[in-house]
């Protein structure tokens, strides 16, 4: 199966308050997450705009984590905090370059 990413644009002027809700423990809850990384980015051209970017294993991962009543929760509080409604990008990923070189070997 091919991976996956999600890409989620959103505005806000109540970054702090998404940070905290997008934050929770690692022992809270008793799921653990379907996604294998997430980053959260600030656009540095547009105040305001921040990006989430978050990989899976595949999309079918991707969906199952999409259907998880906690992932609808957290899209329905963090909705509440954005000034408008987020973008949802859906990628599957063809190839990557980690930059890594095996030098020295």
């Amino acid at each position: 199966m091919a991976r996956f990413v999600q890409i989620i644009e959103f505005q806000t002027s109540r970054i702090e308050e998404i940070e905290q809700l997008g934050r929770p423990s690692r022992t809270e809850g008793s799921t653990a997450p379907t996604f294998g990384r997430i980053m959260a980015t600030a656009d540095r051209d547009r105040p305001g705009t921040y990006l989430t970017i978050v990989e899976f294993e595949s999309y079918e991962s991707a969906m199952e984590n999409s259907n998880r009543p906690e992932t609808s929760e957290f899209a329905a509080k963090m909705a509440a905090l954005c000034d408008g409604p987020p973008v949802f990008r859906n990628l599957d990923v063809m190839w990557e370059d980690t930059g890594e070189t095996d030098a020295g070997q």
